[in-house]
């Protein structure tokens, strides 16, 4: 198996498993992961989704290997339908689904892994984690969402300096920059990740869903189309079985407990 996926409550988890070539991604893997990404975004029952690695990589990004033949016929890759097929869905799915997105990035994280990564709503990391976008050094251009992706996170000067210069930045640098949003000791990340998506497993999910469509949309938004967008989520928002246990809850000085509802 080069992918495996597993229930943890209301959380999937999904993992990328070739250890051996540090979860670099092939045509196998590709279509496992959109498979499994797009069974969990058509799943009520699951509630959040983390996406890790086996072994000491998180990913190390596209198997250059797949395309060796073409490379030594001396012709390059028809990289424009790679992308749309494979790497195109695999960012929406990770980005666009209604329900949380975990990147649990336990190792190496390097060119197209780190666009996987970024594709996530959130990023939590092993103090041994290490990232390079890598595109570069073979002559290619950051792609699978992260120019999008990278300078919101960062801002425009670390997201050109990660791209030119290359360097690896370990998990201190990623989390002072804004790239990942914890931190924990190697030996206590999967501890804390499980009760970190288990937690967002159990929360209003519907509400979770129409604020990542909120904050992505309105990247792009002048204030008039934020405070519209923002009424007509609220008014939805409004109407969920979450929203009126929540302020039950609050009125009864209690935990809320959501049914993502």
């Amino acid at each position: 198996m080069s992918l495996s996926v597993r229930r943890d409550g209301a959380a999937t988890w999904i993992t990328l498993d070739r250890p051996d070539a540090l979860n670099a991604l092939d045509g196998p893997v590709k279509e496992a992961l959109a498979g499994a990404l797009g069974e969990a975004a058509g799943d009520p029952g699951v509630r959040a989704v983390a996406l890790t690695g086996a072994g000491r990589a998180f990913c190390v990004g596209q198997d250059l290997r797949e395309f060796e033949e073409d490379y030594r016929e001396g012709r390059a890759p028809d990289f424009a339908a790679e992308l749309d097929r494979h790497y195109e869905p695999i960012c929406r799915l990770l980005a666009e689904m209604p329900k949380p997105t975990v990147a649990v990035v336990n190792g190496v994280a390097a060119g197209a892994g780190v666009s996987l990564a970024l594709a996530c709503d959130l990023r939590v990391a092993s103090s041994t984690s290490r990232w390079r976008l890598a595109f570069s050094g073979i002559g290619l251009v950051p792609d699978a969402g992260s120019t999008w992706h990278l300078p919101r996170l960062v801002g425009l000067s670390r997201a050109m300096e990660m791209a030119l210069l290359g360097d690896w930045v370990d998990a201190d640098q990623a989390l002072a920059f804004g790239l990942v949003n914890r931190v924990w000791p190697a030996e206590d990340l999967q501890r804390e990740a499980e009760a970190a998506l288990a937690a967002l497993a159990a929360g209003p999910t519907l509400a979770f869903g129409r604020t990542k469509a909120l904050f992505r949309d309105h990247l792009g938004t002048g204030l008039a189309g934020a405070l519209a967008g923002e009424a007509e989520a609220q008014v939805a928002s409004g109407q969920t079985k979450d929203h009126l246990e929540g302020v039950t809850a609050f009125l009864e000085k209690r935990p809320p407990n959501f049914q993502g509802a």
